[in-house]
């Protein structure tokens, strides 16, 4: 069976994808590290912590919030624990599922380091759109999120 080739539209929009994922992940990336001193994804570790009503979520329900791993989200963990920014514990009744918790000095880490992403964020994307445009690439891409994807 032959290959369905992109056309040269589709083509050109892929490689615009590619570009701006790529480049603004890495701008986003390296700021969170120089400012802060943490990846971009121990960061939205800390982040989807702090989302949960009690700071708490399962590893697996965790891992799937950050679009990661168990793994790369168990090693992400051991690096934020040690600093005292979360902590891990079994579920109770249930030996095999554990449960990660952000500390307050995991919280205080997250609120000193959002305003410098929010401004990596904000200075590579948003600044450069109007609220019709955002609302309008939201509305485009929302039918690739149907497949099950978390954001």
């Amino acid at each position: 069976m032959d290959p369905r080739w992109l056309d040269d539209n589709e083509r050109a929009l892929w490689m615009r994808l590619h570009a701006l994922s790529e480049r603004t992940l890495a701008e986003v990336d390296s700021q969170l590290r120089r400012d802060a001193g943490l990846t971009r994804y121990e960061y939205y570790v800390l982040a989807m912590l702090s989302e949960s009503p009690t700071r708490s979520r399962l590893m697996s329900d965790l891992a799937i919030a950050t679009n990661g791993s168990l793994s790369r989200l168990s090693h992400a963990a051991n690096k934020l624990e040690s600093n005292g920014w979360l902590t891990r514990s079994h579920a109770e009744g249930q030996r095999r599922s554990v449960i990660a918790t952000l500390t307050d000095d995991g919280w205080r880490k997250l609120a000193e380091s959002a305003p410098g992403h929010v401004g990596a964020v904000r200075g590579r994307i948003f600044d450069h759109l109007t609220s019709d445009q955002v609302r309008a690439l939201y509305e485009a891409l929302d039918p690739l999120f149907v497949q099950g994807w978390t954001c």
